[in-house]
């Protein structure tokens, strides 16, 4: 199995990239998100593999990150989600936003990546929360969200924040996102207006 490339980019496709590893070209599929990312033609770049092996094909999926091909491999375990729903997934959110949307329950996030309607979406942050922790742990900030949330409702600076981010027209998952990192930059105890401050820095990113 192959886990890893490093080589050069020969050419782009629609949704795959040609790496070319000591004169063999690979094709590898990969999210919007990480096609955009990839270095120009002729230089050098390197993906995390994932190689999936049926009776009629060998297909290579590639990632900028490890993260990125465990949340790929995660959005499989649900019903009705195979490999181009999840690189859909991907290609909308970020492996930190995706876990921010299923730490929190926003649906709406996670529905917007191509294939997914509200109920897969539904059914997707019900049976992820509980199996995504287990490899992306949640920020100081989420973490508050989150038990805020299951005690009747999120309040404080820090949900302040991500409630002006999403009035801003941002998806509650970019938003919370973008609130962890500025709660890492700002302390525990930073007021909501460095949050939102610090919060749209990072979104501009």
């Amino acid at each position: 199995m192959i886990g890893k490339l490093k080589g050069l980019v020969d050419s782009f496709g629609e949704d795959v990239v040609i790496l070319d590893v000591n004169g063999v070209g690979y094709v590898v599929h990969c999210s919007a998100r990480t096609l955009q990312r990839l270095p120009a033609l002729g230089e050098a770049a390197q993906l995390s593999i994932e190689t999936i092996v049926r009776e009629d094909m060998i297909r290579l999926y590639g990632f900028r990150s490890d993260a990125e091909r465990e949340w790929f491999r995660l959005l499989q375990t649900v019903q009705g989600v195979g490999a181009r729903v999840a690189l859909g997934v991907l290609s909308v959110l970020e492996p930190e936003q995706l876990g921010a949307a299923i730490a929190t329950g926003d649906k709406g996030s996670v529905a917007r990546a191509p294939g997914v309607g509200p109920r897969l979406a539904a059914r997707l942050v019900a049976e992820l929360k509980d199996k995504a922790p287990a490899f992306a742990p949640l920020d100081p900030a989420l973490a508050s969200l989150v038990e805020a949330a299951e005690a009747g409702g999120p309040s404080g600076p820090v949900a302040d924040a991500v409630s002006a981010l999403t009035n801003l027209g941002y998806p509650q998952a970019q938003a919370a996102a973008a609130v962890a990192a500025a709660l890492k930059s700002a302390g525990e105890g930073a007021e909501a207006r460095a949050l939102i401050r610090l919060g749209l820095k990072e979104l501009a990113r």
